[in-house]
């Protein structure tokens, strides 16, 4: 009989099976035998948490291993993360782009946002280093606020990129509403745990809350700390 990990797989079915049942068959991405014994690894949307096997005890944290120092859980957090950005097209992005591209981190911006405003105002810095710059929208003070009209206005212009540098230099623009992504945006950035904005996601699926300059953040994604 297969054994996956000390688990008879007719075992490992019935556990998974118990597992989806407790949590929520829909919310449940992917269900792994865990590093440590007795738990299976539970990936739901951008979360990873551990449960054990008879679907009874739920472990949310980072898992460490105490011998390497290494941090299990942030790789695996940061797969999911991937996962669910790549789920929406870059049709659905407004996106600023080098010629030739070294790297991209996605943005979640607010219109009136301060930092949000900061970024954007050096987007051409951003671009020299080569980094593409993939917005979404989260208008923190929520649906049908001003800013969130402000997304829809930018999203509904000819020339969404020239609405945005308008918009964040508190030009006006023409407050128009079209079919648009905006509440699909403020949806993915609830699902990531979003408290402030702008909120950075770094193409290894990383988390870079708040605004980073061109200089610093260039660095960190060449891998540098």
């Amino acid at each position: 009989m297969l054994v996956v990990t000390g688990v008879a797989a007719a075992d490992r079915k019935a556990e998974e099976a118990a597992i989806r049942e407790a949590l929520g068959s829909n919310a449940v991405s992917s269900i792994e035998p865990a590093p440590m014994d007795g738990f299976y690894e539970v990936v739901i949307g951008p979360h990873v948490v551990y449960v054990s096997r008879d679907a009874r005890y739920l472990l949310q944290g980072e898992l460490l291993d105490l011998r390497t120092r290494e941090n299990l859980t942030a790789p695996r957090r940061q797969q999911a993360v991937r996962t669910l950005l790549d789920g929406l097209d870059k049709s659905e992005m407004i996106v600023f782009s080098p010629d030739k591209p070294r790297h991209h981190i996605t943005v979640f911006t607010d219109i009136d946002c301060a930092y949000c405003r900061k970024l954007h105002s050096q987007i051409g810095d951003y671009l020299a280093r080569g980094i593409e710059v993939r917005y979404l929208f989260y208008p923190r003070a929520g649906k049908d606020s001003p800013s969130y009209r402000k997304a829809v206005a930018v999203w509904c212009a000819k020339d969404r990129k020239q609405a945005l540098t308008d918009a964040k230099n508190n030009k006006a623009i023409p407050m128009k509403t079209c079919d648009n992504p905006v509440d699909r945006h403020m949806r993915l950035a609830g699902q990531l745990g979003l408290r402030g904005t702008p909120m950075i996601v770094l193409e290894d699926g990383s988390i870079q809350p708040g605004y980073v300059p061109p200089k610093p953040l260039a660095k960190l994604l060449d891998g540098g700390s």
